[in-house]
């Protein structure tokens, strides 16, 4: 019989909280790196996360909690990452116990902001992790349902279908369905992009647009979707499928979304700094749209969303005159 292999968590916010919960399903052991003496010290005691899904308890001879992430990496052979991308690099700085010997899988929805690449090529460039041994988790999937139980979707993609299977296999229950996928690059891409889209709409409900407008933005924004994705890795995909669609629509429509939240605020008049100091948690989109921008001036897809977003949250555009202009480029 194959061993049983170790995972380690990256993170103390939700989805990883949400993530040591579903491996707690089917593990006797989750190693756990949260950067907080405090929050380990609390579940320790509590059995709950003090800060994030404080409802999920914890068994807490389940869980090798520990704030020192070179303890989790060297007793894991699995690594998920579950950490917000500007702040991957400042944790990567305390590493080290090399990552090219393990299987690394990223939770983040999110471009490194150092490097401007998704996760998966940061763990490649920089710390020698090869292809076949990098994977990503996807959804659509919020972090807040997991920890009520409702049944939810995961995609795990993965070079190496084997590596993927084993990873659903212990993220897998009654209420979570995981769908394998080889297409590593797009379903990051796709993870990034829907967090922009999110504050899109976010934007156009705090300017006071109805249903019958963001339907048509989301419908535009698959579409920019695709055309981005194939830009940077073209490949045979169904952009209709859960880990494309079905993430953008449930980030885009969900009173769990922070993204749709943050885009609500400016909507409604919050600057960018006023906003991020009113949420507890982090927009992910905000970053995402600085780097899409980027990588989007030499790859040159058609994407007028995110133009107008990048507009609004970097240049300091009037959100009502940037949307006025938006609507006529949308069909």
């Amino acid at each position: 019989m194959d061993k049983t292999p170790s995972f380690g968590v990256i993170g103390g916010g939700s989805w990883a909280t949400a993530i040591v919960k579903m491996l707690c399903e089917n593990l006797e052991k989750v190693n756990w790196y949260m950067r907080s003496v405090y929050a380990v010290e609390h579940i320790k005691k509590q059995d709950h996360n003090p800060n994030y899904l404080s409802s999920v308890e914890f068994d807490v001879n389940q869980l090798n909690l520990s704030n020192d992430i070179n303890e989790v990496v060297e007793a894991s052979d699995y690594i998920i990452f579950a950490i917000p991308s500007a702040f991957l690099k400042r944790e990567l700085d305390n590493l080290r116990i090399p990552l090219k010997d393990k299987i690394v899988f990223s939770a983040i929805k999110g471009i490194v902001p150092e490097s401007s690449l998704i996760v998966g090529e940061h763990f490649n460039q920089y710390f020698e992790v090869p292809m076949e041994n990098i994977g990503v988790l996807t959804g659509p999937c919020h972090a807040e349902e997991v920890a009520l139980e409702r049944l939810s979707y995961l995609t795990v993609a993965c070079q190496d279908e084997k590596k993927a299977e084993i990873v659903a296999g212990y993220l897998g229950s009654d209420y979570i369905t995981c769908k394998i996928s080889d297409d590593v690059i797009g379903t990051e891409y796709a993870a990034v992009l829907k967090n922009i889209y999110a504050i899109a709409a976010g934007i156009a409900h705090g300017l006071g647009y109805g249903d019958n407008f963001q339907s048509v933005l989301m419908s535009n924004a698959i579409r920019e979707m695709k055309k981005f994705i194939k830009k940077v890795h073209k490949m045979k995909r169904n952009i209709n499928d859960s880990a494309y669609l079905g993430d953008l629509l449930v980030t885009g429509y969900s009173i769990f979304s922070r993204n749709r939240m943050f885009g609500n605020m400016i909507g409604k008049g919050y600057t960018v700094k006023s906003a991020q100091m009113e949420m507890s948690m982090i927009a992910e989109g905000y970053y995402a749209t600085e780097s899409a921008y980027k990588i989007n001036k030499a790859k040159k897809a058609k994407t007028p969303i995110i133009n107008a977003v990048y507009a609004i949250l970097y240049e300091g555009k009037n959100p009502k005159k940037v949307f006025n202009k938006l609507v006529d480029k949308l069909d």
